[in-house]
């Protein structure tokens, strides 16, 4: 593998990382990422040429939307045969949000989208975030003995590991292993060498365009059901009409209440058109309708099975497909099928 000459943009949306100590207030602030290897001079060091894009104004994690993760695939998308790989900084609150937003968005993507952050700022002394950008990079611009991208994939890289992006989960607010992947190895971790899981990379069988997915559909909600939930608070999500989708967080491998009310605003909701999605609340694990009694009622109402995925790339999987205004059936095929590794099948499926 080499990184030599190599061409790496880095796209700086916000967060944490980019913030440095200011003299004069004493306050952190927000570094000019023009100027990104002032700040860490070990990058010429990698041997990859290196171009940055500062969203104006930066963006705080709590505020990313569908409108950004459209400005990002865009700017890929425009950028895309000029660089090896990206980067993208961004706030850890809802990373994995937009890892699995762009995975769906970036259709035949073929290059790496390594997304990276810290926990403490750039400008900080005990700083996570120089190694996790460093080595952002170097996965970004690592390749093959034949030329291709080492991994093409949307992906999270934090304290010493790469994941898939759409099988992560933030997991803690405050240790610099701020993330997760219960369902899914993890693609790369990194000691002194970067040892990588070659068998859970996804690499395309043939070369293809990047199709990109900006027109997305944002109407959708997440209902976790909890024991007491009551029947007004599901009614007012369920049946409201400006919603065209819902991910119902249920218990364990699917479970859900059996009340009749329950029961029939799901009826409901299903025969007004709308999409139920099926998502386990537990961290890691799967949606296995059938293996408890409680679990056989929601797939005979109509309830779709998202199996093994998580709920922020059930976000991001509806909100692309629900955009792509495709029918009712292939709707539903895509959702209970693997398209971008957001969930374990056996097959990818071409979307």
């Amino acid at each position: 593998m080499a990184n030599k000459n190599t061409n790496i943009l880095i796209v700086y949306t916000g967060g944490t990382i980019g913030m440095i100590l200011d003299p004069a207030s004493g306050t952190l602030a927000p570094f000019d990422f023009n100027q990104i290897e002032k700040q860490v001079p070990e990058l010429q060091c990698l041997g990859s040429n290196i171009d940055t894009v500062q969203f104006d104004p930066l963006i705080d994690s709590s505020n990313i939307s569908p409108k950004v993760w459209a400005d990002l695939v865009t700017i890929i998308s425009e950028s895309y045969t000029k660089y090896d790989g990206f980067v993208i900084l961004h706030g850890s609150d809802t990373m994995s949000y937009t890892a699995s937003a762009l995975s769906f968005m970036l259709e035949d993507l073929q290059k790496p989208v390594i997304l990276t952050g810290s926990q403490l700022p750039i400008g900080v002394l005990r700083t996570d975030g120089k190694e996790n950008l460093i080595t952002a990079i170097e996965i970004a611009a690592d390749k093959l003995s034949n030329g291709d991208p080492v991994v093409p994939e949307v992906c999270i890289y934090f304290e010493y590991k790469l994941y898939r992006g759409n099988r992560t989960i933030k997991q803690n607010a405050e240790h610099f292993n701020a993330f997760t992947s219960e369902n899914y190895p993890a693609l790369a971790e990194a000691g002194v060498h970067i040892v990588y899981n070659y068998d859970a990379i996804f690499y395309p069988r043939r070369k293809k365009e990047l199709v990109i997915h900006t027109n997305l559909e944002p109407r959708v909600a997440i209902l976790k059901l909890f024991p007491g939930i009551s029947r007004e608070v599901v009614k007012s999500i369920l049946l409201c009409a400006e919603i065209k989708a819902v991910v119902l967080e249920t218990f364990g491998s699917g479970n859900a209440t059996t009340e009749e009310w329950f029961l029939m605003l799901v009826e409901e909701a299903i025969a007004m058109g709308k999409i139920i999605y099926n998502v386990t609340q537990c961290m890691a694990g799967s949606v296995l309708p059938g293996k408890y009694a409680t679990g056989t009622l929601l797939p005979a109402l109509g309830v779709l099975n998202g199996y093994d995925i998580t709920t922020e790339a059930a976000i991001g999987k509806l909100m692309t497909l629900l955009g792509k205004r495709l029918n009712v059936k292939a709707l539903k095929a895509y959702l209970e099928s693997d398209i971008a590794g957001e969930l374990t099948t056996i097959e990818r499926k071409q979307y």
